[in-house]
């Protein structure tokens, strides 16, 4: 193996992450044919808290647009002086060396109960001690939210998942679609959050050798699959005729996004340890959700269909 495929091109990969940003916000803008992304680029003067973070970030919200209720596609890239707690619980090895994080991280919550909510992220994250060769691992993954779904619409989904994820291995789909599904679990409902998608994480290793090239081009085909996986179901579904029934179940069903994000979401967690910027990490959240006590959908309902037909797990293509 070169020694060109172990270094680590942050410049690279920050570039494409710029450039993502851009490219989603675009797609997503001309799918609402209203509203605007509104921009606030921000940078740390100094370092602070705990963890001695500098850096900075471009944070892009999306609301009360014709389609999007509310959204954010958000670019940061930050470092830190030591590891939290939440980046070396699997990896002890990795405590006391200073860090540097960037991504992409985006969540759209439309008005029609019909187009699903979406999430996505592709990270690359990079522990340095002087002296020694920095250590860096990718992740991400994109995963869908319906509250009303329709089966070509999940299945589009997942078959854009497995397109994407074959030319870097048969089973590379296959991995990645469990480690979503089992990552993307309420453990105190006993219940899944949406229909998955892919999940990523550590990743740095092709064959059993450091591979760059490789898992940036992995990340980057991720990123871009989210563009091809969800602006198709948003043309379809968002001139859906809805009513209050529909609109109140979405509200409902927008509970378990929330005590997923702030109970499970390791993005979440990192943010919040690591004192990040609040408003950009909760971005994330919806801005109208409810919950009501012990509701049942009744049975045999477009309600119920959601928690007996797709939210367990199933193999879609």
């Amino acid at each position: 193996m070169s020694q060109d495929q172990t270094r680590c091109d942050v410049d690279a990969v920050k570039a494409y992450l710029l450039d993502l940003q851009d490219r989603i916000c675009v797609a997503l803008e001309a799918q609402d044919g209203s509203a605007v992304f509104v921009e606030d680029a921000w940078q740390r003067p100094a370092a602070e808290g705990a963890l001695a973070l500098t850096g900075g970030g471009r944070t892009r919200v999306i609301a009360d647009g014709a389609v999007i209720e509310k959204g954010g596609v958000n670019f940061s890239h930050v470092r830190g002086e030591r590891l939290p707690a939440s980046a070396t619980a699997s990896r002890p090895e990795l405590a006391g060396r200073s860090f540097q994080a960037l991504g992409v991280s985006l969540v759209i919550h439309p008005h029609n109960p019909y187009v699903p909510t979406s999430h996505a992220n592709v990270r690359l994250f990079v522990a340095e001690k002087e002296g020694e060769d920095p250590v860096w691992w990718f992740g991400g993954g994109f995963d869908l939210t319906p509250f009303y779904p329709f089966e070509d619409d999940v299945i589009h989904w997942h078959q854009t998942g497995k397109d994407l994820c074959t030319p870097f291995g048969d089973e590379v789909f296959s991995r990645y679609k469990k480690w979503c599904d089992e990552y993307f679990f309420l453990k105190h409902r006993n219940e899944n959050r949406g229909v998955g998608g892919l999940f990523f994480d550590d990743l740095n290793e092709w064959d059993g050798e450091l591979n760059f090239d490789k898992s940036f081009a992995f990340m980057q085909a991720v990123g871009n699959g989210y563009i091809d996986a969800y602006v198709p179901i948003v043309a379809k579904r968002k001139a859906l005729q809805y009513g209050e029934r529909e609109r109140k179940f979405q509200c409902y069903r927008r509970g378990r996004y929330v005590e997923f994000n702030l109970v499970f979401d390791r993005g979440t967690i990192f943010g919040l340890q690591t004192g990040g910027r609040t408003e950009s990490i909760l971005m994330s959240l919806p801005p109208v959700v409810h919950w009501d006590y012990d509701w049942q959908p009744e049975p045999d309902s477009p309600e119920a269909r959601l928690y007996t037909d797709f939210l367990p797990h199933k193999d879609w293509v």
